[in-house]
């Protein structure tokens, strides 16, 4: 079974004479998708920062609290990109594609680089984070209104037979922005190799490296460069042929959010794009995108200078890919490339990381294997070993035992016993304590020697030795998931822009669009850690991806249609 659009779109053969490209629709690829990678090197500054903005915004907080308040900051950039695409969706559908990604370039940059400027936890107190989230916040609502117009607007330029090879070069814009914001990252990193005193210290004694204190700022505040670049370059195009002929003939729509999500021709297509298409889609992108590089440097404790270049190498062997499944997509069709990128993800993700593992930190690998990590306690004593706000307190044997193991990034399998919780880390048991008992203090102190003193004895690493890495494997595997990224991301634009009516399809294929990769994507990191930290399984939070992917792979073979073909002309 498949399903057609609110307004029947007819199919047309697509035509075998046209060769080349012409000077106007080069420049249209090019300005599109040079702003839109401002946009995404903007967006991405924050997810590759997240650490140490965690640090200098919520101060008050532990440290694993501060990393995780910085991850849900993120998240809420995510979380409003789909009002995002109602709001600039509907612009887009009424006044036009070129002046409403206008709009949203410069409400990203200017939110981009206020974060730069803004005073942290220690100056300014609770009204830093606040601010920052409501910067993060805006600049998720200029993304949700970015790409809809950024991918219309060149699908509409482009001929029939070439819209999957068009707006491929869309889809290379957010690796490419990361890919850039790396690289700026490690270049401030590599000129900034002084120390100075740590800002979020209230001793004023500690010293950290001069990027660290306050250099990180640097990349935020070089996208005002940026920004004026891409307006400049923007303000030179025109408006999209096909809006402007709608216009013309006054066939625009009148109130686009009605027919495109009041109307039940119409929005059964939203949701089964989101579900047959959009929310695999998302999953894949994240977790070749941003997961790997949370498991580098949190689970693996692979240094994040040196993480960033892998994955940055990664992504540069991959990134010409995006064109090469684009182009495929125009002769094999979109539909069965995604399909087929959700299923190889599902498949093959459980194996990818537990080579990861071996390649980039084999002396945790190695540990694991011959001393496994065990907590032998009541389960009625133990609670999910995830702590948003900072503000629970672990007081129980289990509780301080799983927050011990945690803490250290030991992975542990639990056992069901009695009495008070232990550890046991190979031959060795480490008996826990009550936080709450008269005698905790002494505890503690017998506790975290006996702690220290077993992981070590077992093989532990405190941070990945990267003398004994195998790094090209490293990168290899990191090219291979961004490589699912390129199989999935490439197709998507022209299948969004040809499944929907050219009247309402800015709106209409935004919203499942940003949905998808706004909360099934970017919550990917959270949603992964909660699982991981309450099972203790250091894999186990790819279940998420793996179970989305597989979702979307069965709900888009039966339900979804193919594209290629029709005409997107039709108002």
């Amino acid at each position: 079974m498949s399903v057609s659009p609110a307004s029947p779109i007819k199919t047309v053969a697509p035509p075998g004479a046209r060769v080349g490209i012409t000077a106007e629709e080069r420049m249209v690829i090019f300005a599109s998708s040079l702003g839109t990678v401002f946009e995404w090197y903007d967006f991405y500054l924050y997810g590759s920062l997240s650490a140490l903005i965690g640090k200098h915004f919520f101060t008050g907080l532990n440290e694993t609290s501060q990393f995780v308040f910085a991850l849900l900051a993120f998240a809420a950039g995510f979380a409003v990109r789909p009002f995002g695409a109602l709001v600039f969706g509907r612009l887009g559908d009424m006044i036009g594609r070129k002046y409403t990604f206008l709009i949203t370039i410069l409400i990203m940059g200017g939110a981009t680089a206020i974060v730069g400027l803004l005073p942290g936890y220690t100056t300014i107190g609770l009204a830093a984070p606040i601010i920052l989230i409501g910067l993060r916040m805006l600049q998720g609502l200029a993304l949700g209104g970015e790409y809809g117009g950024a991918a219309t607007y060149v699908a509409e330029h482009a001929p029939p037979g070439k819209r999957g090879s068009f707006t491929s070069w869309i889809q290379t814009t957010a690796t490419v922005g990361l890919f850039l914001s790396l690289l700026v990252i490690l270049g401030c990193r590599m000129i900034m190799t002084g120390q100075t005193v740590d800002p979020t210290d209230p001793t004023h004694t500690k010293l950290v490296s001069t990027f660290d204190a306050w250099g990180w700022r640097v990349p935020f505040v070089i996208s005002l460069a940026l920004l004026a670049i891409s307006v400049y370059i923007r303000l030179k195009l025109n408006e999209s042929p096909v809006f402007r002929r709608m216009k013309a003939e006054g066939k625009s729509s009148k109130a686009p959010l009605t027919e495109s999500f009041l109307r039940w021709g119409n929005l059964k297509v939203v949701l089964l794009v989101l579900f047959g298409g959009v929310a695999g889609q998302a999953v894949v992108w994240y977790t070749g995108m941003f997961y790997e590089l949370f498991f580098l440097t949190q689970t693996l404790k692979v240094d994040p200078k040196t993480a960033n270049i892998w994955v940055a190498i990664g992504l540069a062997f991959a990134t010409p890919f995006f064109i090469v499944f684009g182009s495929l997509s125009d002769k094999l069709g979109r539909k069965w490339i995604i399909m087929a990128g959700c299923v190889l993800a599902a498949l093959t993700y459980f194996p990818i990381f537990r080579t990861l593992t071996r390649a980039a930190n084999p002396a945790l690998a190695a540990a694991q294997e011959k001393s496994p990590a065990r907590v032998i306690a009541n389960p009625a004593e133990c609670s999910i070993q995830f702590n948003p706000t900072g503000t629970t307190k672990f007081t129980s044997s289990c509780d301080v035992a799983k927050e011990a193991l945690a803490r250290a990034a030991v992975p542990y399998s639990n056992v069901e016993g009695t009495g008070p919780a232990r550890i046991e880390i190979g031959s060795t048991f480490i008996q826990s304590y009550d936080a709450k008992a008269p005698n905790a203090k002494a505890e503690k102190a017998r506790f975290d020697k006996q702690f220290s003193a077993a992981l070590a004895g077992a093989g532990y690493p405190k941070a990945a030795d990267l003398s004994k890495a195998n790094a090209p494997l490293v990168v290899f595997l990191l090219f291979l998931l961004a490589l699912y990224v390129t199989i999935v991301y490439a197709p998507i634009a022209a299948w969004l822009v040809e499944l929907f009516p050219a009247r309402i399809r800015y709106t209409s294929m935004s919203l499942p669009y940003h949905i998808g990769n706004g909360w099934f994507g970017g919550f990917l990191p959270t949603i992964a850690f909660a699982i991981t930290a309450s099972t203790g399984n250091i894999y186990s939070g790819l279940w998420y991806p793996i179970g989305v992917a597989l979702m979307t792979a069965v709900i888009g073979t039966i339900f979804m249609p193919e594209t290629k073909d029709r005409d997107i002309q039709h108002a």
